[in-house]
């Protein structure tokens, strides 16, 4: 099984009130004279708190086409990415030159020579690194990135691998848009990045520490037992971009909390069921925050007991939804203030564009 050693998180620099972001939502989003009650009303319904933001409010006005935010992307995204990377490796005993795959995710923003090739030098990776760039998965990307590692790992025991998820979301707010995807997604999302270092099964773990011999290291996260994924029919236009020249616009659909609860239920339960487990084993749902309509739907098809996603919950109110960081910011908010009994099962899941679930294993 593949080991995760080490889980961290990073945000953007500039941190913001929900009641601010509206109020510059309002300015550069709805129609001069626009009644913005119903933009009100939605950024309240989000449930969040604050958000992180990679540029100052004022800064969002100048971002003038998809070539702008996108130059924005790619600096901050290298920046805060180099930083949350440097951080895991540390947490995990680990220096650059042990990792031998690279996996980066992000749905925010284009870049070629892709992001982890221009971390490449700069955290000072060996030159024969494998690279793993992911585009297009959202906020199932985190899971899928966790999935993508393991299946490399079991073909390479001895191997590291480091997946870094970086979601700009704020960069892909759409001006003068008053549509209701681009209301609700202005509402909802923010900034932030997050790593996970992991080792496969031959790969020895972090010594003992003077002191600390015979004792669980406590920084050491879960083992992963295995993955699924699944595509919905006839869901492509649920959730995803319009490519357009102001950059990407959101595709949101109300249906989304619907699909969920069609089809969620029986892949979580035939995925645990081929393992001999049931629902009820599992001591920790690391779920996606994908907003209160999605939670309130995997609460009601899983019937998850009361509590059971406060993690998540949490979450989405401190920091909003991140994207394909969020789910890897709830494993490691997991790790630190509700870890499980050692050797119970976890499930990780997500959803995103395609539409698709991801799901993942975990051994605690």
């Amino acid at each position: 099984m593949t080991r995760i050693a080490a889980v961290h998180g990073a945000l953007a620099p500039h941190r913001r009130t929900q009641s601010e972001i509206t109020d510059i939502v309002a300015r550069t989003c709805l129609p001069e004279g626009t009644d913005r009650r119903v933009l009100d009303r939605l950024h309240r319904s989000a449930k969040v708190r604050s958000r992180h933001m990679t540029l100052p409010l004022e800064r969002y006005a100048e971002l003038d086409g998809f070539g702008v935010a996108n130059d924005v992307f790619i600096a901050a995204a290298t920046d805060l990415g180099a930083k949350a990377v440097r951080d895991a490796l540390d947490m995990a005993g680990l220096s650059a030159a042990d990792v031998d795959l690279l996996i980066f995710t992000s749905v925010t923003g284009i870049a070629t020579p892709s992001i982890d090739a221009r971390l490449a030098g700069r955290l000072g990776l060996r030159p024969d690194v494998t690279r793993l760039p992911l585009f297009g998965l959202g906020c199932a990307g985190g899971a899928a990135g966790l999935a993508r590692m393991h299946d490399y790992l079991l073909g390479r025991p001895g191997h590291v691998a480091v997946l870094l998820s970086v979601e700009l979301c704020s960069l892909t707010f759409q001006r003068n848009d008053a549509s209701m995807a681009n209301l609700v997604a202005t509402g909802l999302f923010g900034d932030g990045a997050a790593a996970v270092v992991a080792c496969g099964a031959n790969r020895p773990g972090r010594p003992n520490l003077p002191g600390r011999e015979g004792r669980r290291d406590e920084s050491a996260g879960p083992t992963i037992v295995d993955t699924r994924s699944h595509l919905y029919p006839d869901t492509g236009r649920v959730m995803g971009w319009n490519i357009k020249d102001s950059g990407f616009q959101v595709v949101l659909d109300p249906q989304v909390p619907d699909v969920v609860r069609r089809y969620l239920a029986d892949d979580v339960e035939g995925f645990l069921g081929d393992h001999g487990i049931k629902p009820k084993d599992v001591t920790a749902w690391v779920c996606h925050p994908g907003g209160p309509k999605v939670l309130e739907a995997v609460t009601e098809a899983l019937d998850l007991p009361e509590g059971a996603l406060d993690v998540t919950w949490s979450h989405l109110a401190d920091v909003g939804n991140l994207s394909s960081s969020s789910v890897l910011h709830v494993l490691r908010d997991t790790l630190a203030e509700r870890r499980p009994p050692p050797g119970t099962p976890g499930v990780l899941l997500a959803m995103g564009p395609g539409f698709a679930s991801e799901l993942v294993l975990l051994r605690w």
